[in-house]
């Protein structure tokens, strides 16, 4: 830094020629009367300063507009510049050089005389524009000061040299360019600094910029200031923590937090956990020594321990392994179900032999609703003597619910199966998974593919839950699924799990049910069990036929339970009651009949067959109506059928059209008719194969003009060969069978065998007959035969 008399003697004595070379600055700006240190690398700069070097000593150094361009042009600088005196030049290396320059005056770019290798300019002197010190100057110039020593209260760190040379110049102008040089931090503000002549102009643009400045400066101090207080204040809370723990420690007191530690530490010692897991929560309780009580991760990994501590991971219940009292439980809680209650009986029968190493089964009840699904559950629990767990994750989209979410989420929490292994204390209760078939699938993953885990007998003696981060052992756990369809179920699903169909019940297993649980428990539930109100059977048949139709028996104890509350309503009201519930009561009671059972024909027709249909809610009657007209061959389908029953149809004709001599029919009725196959209740979908056969016998009844038998019913799927393919749903079309007052059934050879699993009673007064072609279906379902040759063959 030059002194004032100094810098004067130069003004005095140098004389600045008109042509210079220039210096472009990119980040920088050099005032008169100050000694600038700068580092040249640009080429052109280079030549600059070489060149000045050999000429007067004296160069302009002038601002840039944007201090990243590299290659710049005449527009790319300011108009004011600085004619500076260089002072030492110092060659660092042939691409750089350090030089210090010195302030000499103001300048004026007039125009470019050179722009390689180096740039040259034409410049003009700027004059100072004569002052007097009068009290504004003198009243800007004592703002200024102020500003300055604010500066140096704040901390901000300023070289030796500004506070002498602030200290010693006296000259507004000097000290103008002298603040704005080392307290200005923009080079704009500093440019119009440096071009402003007017001293008046001059102070007050500063006085201004380093306002703005000055209130930079205050809120980053503010900030600094609260964070070293922060920072200072939790150092002090961790300082005098510890010397309290030391102070209590001394006098034999255990504060809060180690009291914590050691009733955890107990808890620990008392529970078996795997070593993985005991390992993970020591840790855990080490961390929450070191963490305060008032931090938010406390509560976090406290919340953690206290869930490994409650998860039951080696409690267990014994199960009862007296098979004689197992199934005594289970045949009271649920009528038939007999397929169920015998796997539940083998496999205690296995683990009475075999003991503790025995997998739990992994079973999945498919059926209607209201078949005793759920409610089987708890039985089979009871059974066992275990515990129950329930959770309905029909709805569910989240994977998280299954496998939990990882602690680095604010209330992050186990899934919903270690929750219910908790909630029930033991590791081997029987766990229902409530309808499995209506679990969903969004972005936040797919809950059925995080079920291949835990349902995989080969995999869950080790389920990662994501929140607990070691592995649980669900080998233990009875984990049964129910579902009312299959279709939705993920096919890796349902290769891990033992499928138990669960079929509608029949009217006689109904009425059972009835007369065994359900009236009973609505008695007592309505109110009116001591009154001695008791029902016929005829009146709970007519609640199954006519007022409800399902496959399950929900509906059945709801219209039962109204019939009660009707009683009880009685009592109250009039003060007596019936004793018997007959039809009439029931009538009276609910009302008209809602549901009118299917009915065969009154008499036998021409195109008209009885087919046998399953539906969710059971078996029901399906008539197919055929008849032709004057056309052209096309075939007409309606009455709301799907693909599969179209495609039936469509094999049905093409077969009778091949036999069409056979049946004694006239060929051109195919070509020169149009053929109409209609199946009535035309708003309710219908698909599947196995109604081929009465599809075939309506079509022959209405080409030949013999009659259907009316009381025949028929199912099963053909080909175009003739032959009849076995069905399923064998146990509910019998059932509507013998609900609709058929006497003879048709049904595919190949069905034989299944009927083993349906009961007697609803076989009892079916003529059933087995048929392995089409041939014999016509022999069976015609008043006559039409076939007077060789029949084909099967």
């Amino acid at each position: 830094m030059a002194e004032e008399k100094i810098v004067n003697k130069n003004e005095n004595k140098l004389k600045i020629p008109q042509e210079l070379p220039l210096l472009a600055l990119k980040n920088s700006v050099v005032f008169p009367h100050l000694a600038t240190p700068l580092a040249v690398g640009r080429k052109v700069s280079l030549e600059a300063i070489n060149s000045a070097s050999k000429e007067h000593q004296i160069i302009v150094v002038v601002a840039q507009k944007e201090k990243d361009k590299e290659h710049i042009k005449k527009e790319d600088l300011y108009d004011i510049g600085t004619a500076c005196a260089l002072k030492q030049v110092v060659t660092v290396s042939p691409n750089e050089i350090k030089c210090i320059v010195e302030g000499i005056s103001r300048v004026r770019v007039k125009y470019f005389t050179q722009t390689e290798p180096y740039l040259r300019v034409f410049t003009e002197v700027l004059e100072q524009k004569p002052y007097e010190e009068d009290e504004e100057i003198e009243n800007l110039d004592t703002t200024i000061r102020m500003q300055v020593e604010k500066f140096i209260q704040l901390g901000i760190p300023l070289p030796t040299a500004f506070v002498v040379a602030a200290t010693n110049i006296s000259r507004p102008d000097v000290q103008a360019d002298l603040f704005a040089s080392y307290l200005l931090s923009n080079i704009h503000q500093k440019q119009k600094i440096l071009e402003e002549t007017n001293l008046k102009k001059r102070l007050k643009k500063l006085t201004e910029y380093l306002g703005e400045e000055l209130r930079k400066f205050e809120v980053q101090s503010q900030i600094r200031d609260k964070v070293q207080k922060e920072v200072g204040k939790t150092q002090r809370e961790y300082y005098l923590r510890q010397q309290l723990r030391a102070i209590k420690k001394e006098l034999g007191e255990s504060d809060e937090s180690i009291a914590l530690t050691q009733e955890l530490e107990k808890k620990l010692q008392k529970k078996k956990l795997p070593k993985e897991a005991e390992e993970k929560v020591k840790k855990e309780i080490k961390r929450l020594e070191d963490i305060p009580s008032m931090s938010p991760e406390h509560s976090y990994v406290r919340t953690y321990v206290d869930c490994m501590l409650e998860i039951p991971w080696s409690e267990s219940t014994k199960d009862i392994l007296d098979l004689k009292k197992a199934k005594n439980t289970l045949d009271n809680d649920h009528y038939d179900l007999d397929k169920v209650k015998e796997h539940i009986l083998d496999y205690l029968a296995v683990k009475k032999l075999k003991g503790k190493s025995t997998k739990g089964p992994i079973l999945c009840f498919v059926g209607p609703p209201g078949v005793g699904k759920t409610s089987l559950g708890q039985s089979i629990a009871k059974s066992l003597g275990r515990k129950f767990v329930r959770m309905s994750i029909g709805g569910i989209r989240d994977e998280a619910e299954i496998r939990g979410h990882r602690r680095t989420y604010v209330g992050a929490l186990p899934g919903r199966i270690v929750q219910g292994l908790t909630q029930a204390g033991t590791n081997n209760p029987v766990f229902m998974l409530d309808e499995i078939d209506k679990v969903g699938a969004d972005f936040r993953g797919d809950p059925s593919s995080a079920l291949l885990e835990v349902l995989d007998p080969e995999q869950n003696n080790s389920f990662r839950d994501h929140y607990l981060e070691v592995p649980l052992d669900l080998s233990n756990v009875m984990f049964i699924t129910t579902a009312n369809i299959l279709d939705t179920i993920h096919p890796a699903l349902i290769d891990r799990m033992e499928t138990l169909e669960l079929p509608g019940y029949s009217t006689e297993e109904k009425t059972h049910i009835a007369e065994k649980f359900l009236v009973p428990r609505q008695l007592k539930e309505q109110g009116i069990e001591k009154y001695g109100v008791k029902f016929n059977r005829d009146a709970i048949l007519l609640i199954i036929e006519e007022y409800t139709r399902e496959a399950g028996v929900r509906n059945l104890e709801r219209e039962i339970a109204n019939v009660c509350k009707k009683i009880a309503r009685e009592i109250v009201e009039k003060n007596k009651h019936p004793k018997y519930i007959t039809r009439k009561k029931v009538g009276y009671y609910l009302g008209i009949s809602r549901v009118q059972p299917s009915e065969i024909e009154d008499k036998n027709r021409i195109g008209v067959a009885t087919g046998l249909a399953y539906t969710p809610v059971g078996g029901d009657i399906i008539l197919i109506e055929s008849t032709y007209y004057k056309g052209n061959g096309q075939l007409i389908l309606t009455g709301k059928l799907g693909d599969v029953m179209k495609e039936s149809a469509k094999a049905a004709i093409s077969y009778v059209h091949s036999r069409a001599k056979e049946f004694e029919i006239n060929e051109n009725l195919f070509s020169k008719s149009d053929v109409h196959i209609h199946v009535p209740a035309g708003a309710i979908p219908k698909d599947g194969p196995s109604a081929g056969v009465a599809i075939t016998s309506s079509l022959v009844s209405a080409f030949t003009k013999i009659p259907v038998l009316r009381d025949v019913g028929m199912t099963g799927e053909i080909t175009l060969r003739g032959r009849v393919l076995p069905i399923g749903g064998l146990k509910e079309k019998l059932l509507a069978a013998k609900r609709a007052g058929l006497k003879k059934v048709v049904l595919p050879a190949k069905n034989k065998k299944d009927l083993e699993e349906v009961p007697q009673s609803i076989t009892r007064g079916l003529k059933l007959v087995f048929v392995n072609n089409i041939d014999e279906v016509i022999g069976h379902t015609l008043e006559k035969n039409p076939i007077k040759k060789n029949p084909v063959e099967a």
